[in-house]
């Protein structure tokens, strides 16, 4: 059930949890939205629609997507996460241009091993091959806050909790 808050003077936050495939994005996710009471977002559904074998360009226009959906619930005060690999700096930049309101990134870190058995584990297998492309572009640059996605979720998610400007 979604409380939906009064308009506040307050304005909303939005937290990115950006990583690899397989660190854990779509769990902690789920698991911190639920903590906060956070709408989610995933940018990584959003390009799966209009998959054109993962340019910069769909996922700067999943950008105007997630903006679109996000602006409503961040002026009213509320805090909104974005899921996603996040490969380029160019992405998070256009982003943060696109909603100018308090945010924080989080970058999920684990070993690759990690990852590829965590993908392995899934109902839906992307294999090795994948989970190693997709480690290679998200984990060339860092971004944010760090936090060890090998953690237990409850530890991660307390862990990311401590860096919002939330309660």
């Amino acid at each position: 059930m979604r409380v939906t808050k009064s308009p506040s003077s307050r304005p909303g936050v939005y937290v990115v949890v950006r990583g690899p495939l397989g660190v854990g994005k779509t769990t902690v996710s789920r698991a911190l939205a639920k903590a906060i009471g956070a709408r989610l977002i995933s940018i990584d559904a959003i390009a799966d629609r209009n998959w054109d074998g993962g340019t910069v360009r769909l996922y700067v226009e999943a950008n105007g997507i997630v903006a679109k959906l996000a602006r409503p619930a961040l002026t009213r005060g509320e805090t909104v996460v974005v899921d996603g690999c996040f490969y380029w700096r160019t992405q998070l930049r256009d982003l943060e241009r696109r909603l100018r309101f308090p945010h924080v990134v989080i970058t999920l870190q684990a070993p690759l091993a990690v990852c590829i058995g965590r993908d392995a584990r899934r109902e839906v297998v992307h294999g090795s091959t994948a989970a190693e492309l997709v480690f290679r572009k998200a984990t060339r640059f860092d971004w944010g806050v760090s936090v060890d996605a090998t953690q237990s979720v409850v530890a991660a998610v307390k862990e990311i909790r401590s860096h919002l400007p939330i309660s």
